[in-house]
């Protein structure tokens, strides 16, 4: 079975910076036509001036996906620009910390709306685009792909944490809702819970932070911190055929950090 995705379209939120530009540039590089989505429209543009020479094409629309409107403009200019829509990567996501005894720290409500709810209405939006799409199709069996990114942290408590770790748990809930919902229209839903990557948010964390990388390599049974491009490998996995027997499932990509004891493992 094929782990291709040249000839595939798309769409991939949080696509600027850190694993989304990630999994955006292996794409790309893969023979795949992509969309590159997110707020910073000068980032955008420079992968896409970058992007010139490789195999696939790429295109970017800047939006804020808590909007409504936003979604539907995304799904129209990468129908615009390549007439169809088969994968739906959600790696825009924000962490943020909580205090969990502060009555006015808004963090929950932000990261709920921020990490899963915007996920959730475009998933619903491309979705119906590739119900459609199979029907012209004939019915075929292969209609689409959803790949959302959690975190192991969806699994472990730690207070300061709070608001992220409710958002990636219900975003691993959603994955297996959605994957059971659209399982009869051919659409696979599958999440990758990553821990450490090193992302530009993380090597500022290391910088900021004595210590810390020792941190996670002595609570990490491979001993490192993964490239951005390793979950990437997960996603555009996800995405193929290879796949194609996969739906509802919550890959976990952490050198095996989430099977030692929660309480002694920090998460970042």
């Amino acid at each position: 079975m094929s782990f291709s995705i040249a000839g595939k379209t798309a769409i991939i939120t949080g696509a600027a910076n850190g694993v989304g530009l990630a999994i955006a540039r292996q794409f790309v590089a893969n023979g795949a036509n992509v969309m590159l989505a997110d707020r910073d429209e000068a980032r955008l543009r420079q992968e896409i001036d970058n992007a010139d020479d490789q195999d696939g094409a790429a295109r970017s629309f800047s939006c804020d996906l808590r909007e409504k409107l936003s979604q539907a403009n995304l799904l129209s200019a990468t129908l615009d620009a390549f007439d169809r829509v088969d994968i739906l990567v959600n790696a825009s996501r924000q962490v943020l910390t909580t205090d969990p005894l502060d009555d006015e720290d808004d963090s929950v409500e932000q990261l709920l709306h921020q990490n899963l709810l915007a996920s959730l209405k475009l998933s619903q939006l491309i979705a119906k685009r590739m119900i459609k799409q199979s029907e012209q199709d004939g019915g075929s069996e292969t209609a689409g792909s959803i790949v959302n990114l959690s975190s192991i942290a969806a699994g472990r408590t730690r207070p300061g944490l709070m608001g992220f770790s409710i958002a990636t748990a219900a975003m691993d809930q959603m994955t297996r809702t959605l994957a059971v919902a659209l399982a009869p229209h051919h659409i696979r839903v599958n999440a990758v819970a990553f821990g450490s990557v090193m992302s530009a948010s993380l090597k500022s964390a290391l910088k900021e932070t004595e210590g810390l990388r020792d941190d996670i390599v002595d609570h990490t049974p491979l001993a490192r911190i993964a490239a951005p491009g390793e979950v990437a490998d997960a996603v555009q996995f996800l995405s193929s055929e290879g796949a194609g027997f996969m739906t509802g499932q919550i890959m976990t990509v952490d050198g095996g950090r989430s099977l030692l004891d929660p309480v002694e493992t920090p998460a970042h």
